[in-house]
């Protein structure tokens, strides 16, 4: 009895700086929407059921735009999902102040990623030219 041969494993795609960097945000920004919702529902911001599935479904929300951002239109997502997490300031104020931080980090990630994958893989350095 011999074990079939393995199939080739397809290789794995490249991910761009900015698509690395946005999901990471997108991730914290999940952790952070998790205290959120624990805490609207601690101090009765919201009924229970408001305050989990709220924050449930902003939670798969920002999980499954981290997963889109690999498509052009994933970073837009991701730009609609930033207006969300400042709309929490309506129940909790203090995330007025708390997603402003987010969305400068999300800024600062998206033009930090873009002048980044502009450079190429070197940075946009040139290799020197040999003098024959």
């Amino acid at each position: 009895m011999t074990a079939a041969p393995a199939a080739p494993r397809r290789p794995r795609r490249r991910r761009s700086v900015t698509e690395s960097l946005l999901s990471i945000v997108l991730g914290l920004e999940g952790i952070l929407v998790f205290f959120v919702m624990l805490t609207a529902f601690g101090l009765r911001a919201l009924t229970p059921a408001a305050a989990f599935g709220g924050g449930v479904a902003l939670i798969v929300a920002l999980v499954l735009g981290a997963s889109l951002l690999r498509f052009p239109w994933g970073a837009w997502l991701g730009w609609v999902l930033q207006a969300a997490l400042v709309a929490t300031g309506i129940i909790l104020p203090i995330m007025f102040l708390v997603a402003a931080v987010f969305v400068a980090i999300w800024i600062y990630c998206f033009v930090t990623g873009r002048r980044l994958d502009s450079a190429g893989p070197r940075g946009g350095s040139t290799p020197p030219k040999e003098n024959p």
